[in-house]
């Protein structure tokens, strides 16, 4: 990884995210990396070049973001995807026929779905296992078992893995720990630190910011695995176009304004539904009520923005998504407009309906990603879109959700 500060100097999270592994354009001195908008690199002479030959392999623009994303997780080498699951992808090719993962059971549903319909008939098996305990992990293990993989916090039931327990537990098997850590971002958490090999997101989401590119990174810190992962890369070609990166690095550089919005707005929506429907419905890593909010509180420095809430009925649900504003009925997460989804029908309609019974992944499960916009307009949008929702008793008009000490009441 390219340096970009002396060895005495170890900047914040905030200057990493706007400096780390760019430098101004030796051209004319541009403080933003340009675009490389090319296929291929003139040589020089025969076996001589810049270090560049065709672009699949490397391009300056995306070297920049790999370096940045890779200071940021206080990892040593990046890797940029064209997409999440291109990303997974590629790192599931580290493994052959015959070795076997364990997994999160509450995964995204793409990751269930590659995994299920794709990857199983490559010889690769999986094992599905409730990684928060610790214990159920280690009794999945296998002499054949190559990886763990789990989402911390999970989409979208917010479940919780101890990345440091988790790691112990893969090390001893001689196996790898992958962490997908999306939700959090390496602002609130970075799994390298706490053990994990592999750490990966999807870029669409916080990492970008913007919901304007779609793209995956990895990053490790072990220089072997990173030559397997590089020559992946390559090989496969799963690889970030220049313009895409360049979007993404743009978004990391005010990663850590947004990530802390986020994180206000997150934690007065989900007071604002538990006042709402109760504390046991409502899914959110920074309620003290949550299961894990202490190991939420060991392993991380923030909460976010992603919030899961528990309505009961499809109807309900079908009510509160076709009645707000400001908030935006779709798929995705992680930009600076607050979305709304309902993970059964949109995000996880390929986990098949008996297992997402099995998890409580519910038809009136509604899960919210939390933007920057002002917390009073958010409030107001949710306190009108539950207004009349099925099955609720009529309550008296409450004052507007501007006033945010105002507790509503709660529903049945």
């Amino acid at each position: 990884m390219t340096r970009v500060f002396d060895e005495d100097l170890v900047p914040g999270f905030g200057t990493r995210a706007i400096h780390a592994g760019q430098r101004p354009d030796p051209l004319a001195g541009a403080i933003m990396t340009p675009v490389y908008l090319t296929s291929t690199y003139v040589q020089e002479g025969l076996g001589q070049n810049k270090g560049y030959e065709y672009a699949r392999g490397k391009n300056p623009t995306r070297e920049a973001f790999e370096r940045n994303v890779a200071a940021l997780e206080n990892g040593r080498h990046g890797f940029a995807f064209a997409s999440g699951m291109g990303c997974l992808d590629s790192i599931m090719k580290l493994f052959r026929a015959g070795d076997h993962v364990i997994c999160a059971e509450n995964v995204y549903g793409g990751t269930f779905r590659l995994f299920d319909k794709i990857l199983q008939h490559f010889g690769l098996s999986f094992s599905f296992v409730d990684t928060r305990d610790p214990q159920r992990v280690a009794d999945a293990v296998t002499p054949k078992t190559r990886a763990i993989l789990a989402e911390t916090p999970s989409n979208p039931l917010m479940r919780l893995t101890d990345i440091a327990a988790v790691a112990d537990i893969a090390h001893r098997a001689g196996a790898l720990l992958i962490v997908d850590n999306t939700f959090a971002s390496p602002y609130f958490q970075r799994p390298l630190e706490l053990g994990a090999d592999i750490v990966y997101h999807s870029t669409t989401k916080y990492l970008n910011g913007h919901s304007d590119m779609i793209g995956g990174c990895a990053v490790v810190r072990d220089d072997g695995l990173a030559e397997r992962l590089q020559f992946i890369h390559n090989a496969a070609g799963a690889v970030a176009g220049p313009f895409d990166a360049w979007l993404a690095l743009r978004g990391t550089k005010t990663l850590h304004l947004r990530m802390r919005q986020h994180d206000a707005n997150g934690r007065e929506i989900a007071k604002w539904l538990v006042d709402r429907v109760g504390h046991e419905n409502v899914y959110y890593i920074g309620l003290p009520t949550h299961p894990q909010h202490e190991l939420a509180r060991r392993q991380m420095t923030g909460f976010g923005g992603m919030i899961s809430v528990e309505l009961g009925t499809r109807e309900r649900a079908a009510h509160v998504l076709g009645r707000v504003r400001v908030f935006a009925l779709a798929e995705s997460l992680g930009g600076v407009e607050s979305l709304i989804s309902q993970p059964a029908g949109m995000t996880h309609a390929s986990v098949p309906p008996d297992r997402r019974a099995a998890l409580g992944l519910s038809d009136g499960l509604v899960r919210l990603s939390c933007g920057v916009e002002d917390v009073g307009d958010l409030l107001a949008d949710l306190d009108q879109a539950f207004e009349g929702i099925p099955g609720e008793a009529r309550r008296e008009p409450t004052p507007s959700a501007r006033s945010r000490d105002t507790k509503q009441p709660a529903g049945t």
